[in-house]
């Protein structure tokens, strides 16, 4: 049979997201990123192309790394302003009946017992159609705001996120019996307290004794995504995730990362392909070749190698702002996103080193992922191509602009690998857990969470 590919449109509360300028273009409505319509337009545009989801990125800070300020970040609008994804969620699902909804939100500002019931309620307002971006944090500005002086230590953030995850598992899976709930009217007994259980946990970072406000969702835990991709952060991703993000500039360094990941999820006791794994990618796309490079020249011309610049200095921790144009990336190591550094240094087959010139030029559209250009045909072809040669499960679509990329992808790109075979042309029924993974509502038997569900084996 013909593998299947799967699309998830990456977006984020704000303008232009990873294609800085853009919003420039006369047809681009980021900057309806304010309005409720802009969200419920593009929710139902993805469910009719069948996406698994939207994941909705965020950050709490401003990227101040490129020439030690946060003036070019403010000037070319590079996330900022920004709103919170969360809220967004409830108007997506009113008007959808399958389309997930994969929110960001970071472990290092908010307490998780309120979060646990934020996620819940969603979950139950979507109908099991919720998951969570587990992210640790990466730019000082964020934790300076939150009155720290600076980020924890790369590997201590995943420390630290450990405990927050024991946390959740423990008040989403350990707190309610499955009948706790009765709304017995005979009775006069809504829920049997001896079924609600405090969770007792006592850790290094957080002390929560009592019982999770909430009952059980639909999914009890939200689908776990993450994106980590240094060692420490995939040793995270592949002993949490059911989603997993990643980016690569070339097939073959995709390939080693893939397979980092099912390795990742073996050593972690986990089926290998107990997690879905997207990578960042764009995709310019039209009727014929020429109209597809006519219009990534048009691109092109709105979009601002400053405002890349911006985020790549953010992601990878070095202000390179303070190079030439012509200098080598060089052997850069950061407290950022330390794969955004290892992917440039291996990016070009010829040996050739990247220069801050390329990576300008390589992050005017869809950021730290390459581009695909052509028709349709062209297109399939290529997606058709990196899922064979890398054992990816599917893209994370960035856009160049919303919503006309994500419309082409829809209306010519879909289209054509549904004529092959390719995509799905309906959605399976159930929570989101279940129509990615197709193995039940609830977190598998092999995650990790199930150590802390109500009447689990005590953990040795």
């Amino acid at each position: 049979m013909t593998r299947q590919i799967r699309f998830n449109a990456f977006d984020m509360n704000c303008v232009a997201h990873q294609s800085p300028g853009l919003w420039r273009h006369p047809e681009d409505q980021s900057h309806r990123y304010k309005e409720l319509g802009y969200w419920t337009e593009l929710a139902k545009l993805l469910e009719r192309g069948t996406f698994d989801g939207i994941f909705i990125a965020d950050v709490l800070g401003i990227y101040d790394a490129y020439q030690g300020t946060g003036d070019a970040a403010i000037r070319h609008a590079a996330q900022v302003p920004v709103s919170d994804p969360l809220l967004l969620v409830s108007a997506m699902a009113t008007v959808t009946e399958h389309l997930g909804f994969g929110i960001t939100a970071g472990t290092g500002f908010e307490h998780p017992f309120p979060f646990a019931r934020r996620l819940t309620t969603l979950d139950h307002l979507t109908n099991g159609r919720v998951g969570w971006n587990v992210v640790t944090g990466y730019l000082p500005s964020a934790a300076k705001n939150m009155g720290q002086l600076d980020q924890l230590q790369h590997d201590e953030r995943y420390d630290h996120a450990d405990e927050y995850l024991e946390v959740l598992y423990k008040l989403w899976e350990g707190s309610w019996e499955d009948d706790a709930v009765v709304r017995d009217r005979e009775s006069g007994v809504f829920t049997h307290p001896e079924k609600v259980h405090p969770i007792e946990h006592h850790g290094k970072y957080f002390d929560v004794p009592g019982i999770h406000v909430g009952e059980p969702s639909p999914q009890r835990t939200p689908v776990i995504y993450q994106a980590g991709a240094s060692p420490r952060g995939l040793a995270f991703a592949t002993g949490n995730a059911e989603a997993i993000f990643v980016a690569a500039p070339t097939k073959a360094i995709l390939k080693r990362l893939v397979t980092t990941v099912r390795e990742g999820l073996v050593a972690n006791g986990r089926d290998p392909y107990s997690a879905r794994v997207y990578t960042l990618l764009t995709i310019v796309t039209d009727e014929t070749e020429a109209a597809a490079q006519a219009k990534l020249a048009e691109y092109h011309r709105y979009a601002s190698e400053e405002g890349a610049l911006v985020f790549m200095s953010g992601w990878m921790g070095v202000d390179l702002g303070a190079y030439a144009p012509g200098d080598p990336v060089g052997d850069v190591r950061s407290n950022a996103i330390q794969s955004a550094v290892a992917a440039f240094q291996q990016a070009d087959p010829s040996g050739k080193e990247w220069t801050v010139s390329d990576i300008a030029k390589w992050g005017r559209i869809g950021g730290m992922g390459p581009v695909l250009v052509g028709s349709a045909e062209r297109v399939a072809d290529e997606l058709q191509e990196w899922v064979d040669a890398t054992d990816v499960d599917g893209f994370n679509l960035a856009y160049a602009i919303t919503p006309g990329t994500f419309e082409d992808v829809v209306e010519l790109i879909v289209p054509e690998l549904r004529r092959r075979g390719a995509y799905p042309t309906e959605y399976v029924p159930g929570t989101l857990r279940h129509k990615l993974l197709g193995k039940g509502d609830r977190i598998a038997p092999d995650h990790p969470a199930q150590r802390y569900r109500v009447g689990a084996p005590a953990r040795v």
